[in-house]
């Protein structure tokens, strides 16, 4: 076993993805055709799927043309045909999960070859997904090149953020894209052991702070969600931190979340990115506030409820993904879910990149009644994961009625759904007694439709409404 990394590709990727940076609108447009026309080749000969789909479309078609004649595509389908997705037949999806069931193997290489991952379900499903060194150098590059620099003369000397202490906080108990990362990047250079570190939420509050407070990191990176509960710690006297930087990623960050992070951390430096398990690095704030999509390695379509294209300016109701970089596990015109708008304008900070607007989860902490007498926040990222990893639960409500109750909205029903909820209701009460509440009700609702927004995806966690 071992990590995957190449030197070559990673330095020859940098290079191209330094220069595009710096490249007009139109080399960009070009070197995005050229990889589609790769990536589209490579499927048509490899992937069952994806031959399907293309081969009654005429090979004259200009690549862009070609795209959008395809068929879009889902996570449920491709889980469902997973051997008729990857080009790789030694890709068996039984061992794929052997693999990531193992937390040993947390950032280790499979068979040598590939790095792999798994998604939560938040969009029914969850899935596997798997990465050459050649995607891997691609991810690092736009990491190490395009993440904003938000101290520019310190990072001159420090590009890689060695000097620093950082700490991760985020769902470690499972192969998930970001902790996967981290931990890679720990066992490629072991000597960072001592200064990155991942964290987990599912702990006691109590107990995550003590951590943090005995690490001291600089850097933290997290989702809005913990990293605003982290920023009441801190206001409140129990987590103290000389923050210089703020990562965050994974959920919506809100102005006010933002705000309060930056008021909290005097002198902080709070830069939003935007990912997935599908495609780790998509964007990347600048220092004018704005995401740049990295369009010269991901197409994202904005699209309808029916997968018909949105103009420019106009928020979408979903999103299709074309990933440029893996040709191992092809994704097409890719139902991604989440809804954003491209702006019409350029940045004023002078990237060619183009800016979106994302609005991906949007789920809100709860807060319950504490032992202590102060409010307990339940992450929703943690909720889920809870349901998810101990349940085997995917589609769900979690709505908070009170202080003290919870209630549980499930599509199952009978036999079927009262041992569902049995387990939740034993998972949910053992989670918030962790994290200091006191005990908590979890009611039931069975048999019925999970609600679910323009995008498709449901909203899982919600919090009390007023009044």
């Amino acid at each position: 076993m071992s990590t995957l990394f190449d030197s070559w590709q990673f330095a020859r990727i940098s290079a191209e993805v330094s220069l595009a940076g710096h490249s007009c609108r139109a080399d960009l447009a070009k070197l995005q055709r050229l990889r589609l026309s790769q990536v589209l080749q490579a499927a048509a000969r490899d992937s069952a799927i994806y031959r399907q789909r293309l081969h009654r479309l005429a090979d004259g078609l200009d690549p862009g043309e070609r795209l959008a004649r395809i068929p879009p595509v889902n996570r449920h389908e491709l889980m469902e045909r997973f051997a008729e997705w990857v080009t790789d037949p030694q890709l068996q999806l039984a061992a794929l999960r052997e693999h990531v069931a193992n937390p040993a193997n947390v950032g280790e290489s499979f068979l040598g070859r590939y790095l792999v991952w798994e998604s939560s379900g938040t969009s029914g499903m969850p899935g596997i997904f798997v990465q050459d060194a050649r995607c891997m150098a691609v991810y690092d590059a736009l990491e190490s090149q395009r993440r904003s620099q938000v101290q520019a003369l310190r990072r001159w000397f420090d590009p890689l953020c060695l000097g620093e202490r950082i700490a991760f906080v985020g769902a470690t108990g499972g192969h998930f894209a970001s902790y996967v990362s981290v931990e890679r990047l720990r066992r490629l250079q072991p000597w960072l052991a001592r200064t990155v570190r991942s964290f987990s939420i599912m702990q006691p509050l109590d107990a995550l702070v003590a951590e943090l407070n005995d690490f001291a990191p600089t850097v933290l990176a997290s989702y809005p969600t913990a990293a605003d509960v982290l920023g009441h710690e801190a206001a409140e006297g129990r987590l103290a931190l000389n923050l210089r930087e703020i990562w965050t990623g994974g959920e919506t960050l809100t102005a006010a979340v933002r705000r309060r992070l930056e008021s909290t951390f005097c002198g902080v430096s709070v830069r939003n990115s935007y990912g997935a398990s599908e495609f780790l690095a998509m964007a990347w704030e600048c220092d004018h506030g704005h995401l740049h999509l990295n369009s010269d390695w991901v197409i994202l379509e904005p699209v309808d409820e029916h997968h018909r294209p949105v103009p420019v300016g106009q928020a979408s109701a979903a999103v299709l993904l074309t990933h440029l970089a893996n040709t191992v596990q092809p994704l097409i015109r890719y139902d991604l879910g989440d809804h954003l708008r491209f702006w019409p304008e350029p940045c004023t900070c002078g990237s060619p990149l183009p800016v979106i607007e994302v609005q991906g989860r949007r789920d809100d902490t709860l807060h319950v009644e504490g032992r202590q007498g102060h409010p307990v926040a339940l992450l929703p990222l943690a909720l889920s994961t809870v349901l998810e990893e101990q349940v085997g639960l995917f589609d769900f409500q979690v709505c908070q009625k009170d202080a003290r109750t919870l209630q549980l909205r499930l599509p199952q029903a009978g036999a079927e759904g009262r041992a569902a909820l049995a387990l939740a209701r034993k998972a949910l009460q053992s989670y918030a007694r962790s994290q200091g509440s006191v005990p908590i009700r979890v009611e039931g609702v069975l048999g019925c439709q999970v609600p679910r927004g323009r995008s498709g995806k449901s909203c899982r966690i919600l919090p009390r409404r007023p009044g």
